[in-house]
């Protein structure tokens, strides 16, 4: 694991979640690290819909997606997304999900540590409001 928990919350982005499903030790230590710490787990609804591989086992991927909490994004957590765009520079067309990964983790209880695979684009967006760390 890159790094120690403390409390707040953890959010996994598409990636995160992936490797949850694939059962990953990586990620199995963060949850563990988590779960001893007491911190939120969380992933954005819409990141379901995009880790969602046609190869994975359902019964697999019901369990991983059990394992946190699913947020839905809310009218508050879009406008936020579409501000954060803004503020970065970025088209909504190929950087929506990642702004909402962003939005739905800078509402979260702090401290906030974000799992990504793409650890440029969320640093980007989510600017010092959250740990990013490459999965």
């Amino acid at each position: 694991m890159s790094g120690t928990l403390t409390s707040g919350t953890l959010v996994l982005d598409c990636e995160g979640l992936s490797k949850l499903v694939r059962r990953s030790a990586e990620l199995t230590e963060w949850l563990a690290a988590a779960e001893a710490e007491d911190i939120h787990v969380v992933t954005s609804s819409v990141t379901l819909v995009e880790a969602r591989d046609p190869k994975a086992n359902q019964t697999r991927f019901d369990y991983a997606v059990s394992r946190v909490n699913v947020v839905p994004p809310t009218e508050a957590i879009a406008r936020h997304a579409s501000k954060l765009l803004a503020a970065a520079g970025l088209h909504g067309h190929k950087y929506a999900l990642d702004a909402i990964v962003a939005a739905t983790a800078l509402a979260s209880p702090a401290p906030v540590t974000v799992l990504t695979s793409d650890p440029e684009d969320l640093r980007m967006l989510c600017g010092s409001g959250a740990r990013v760390v490459k999965v």
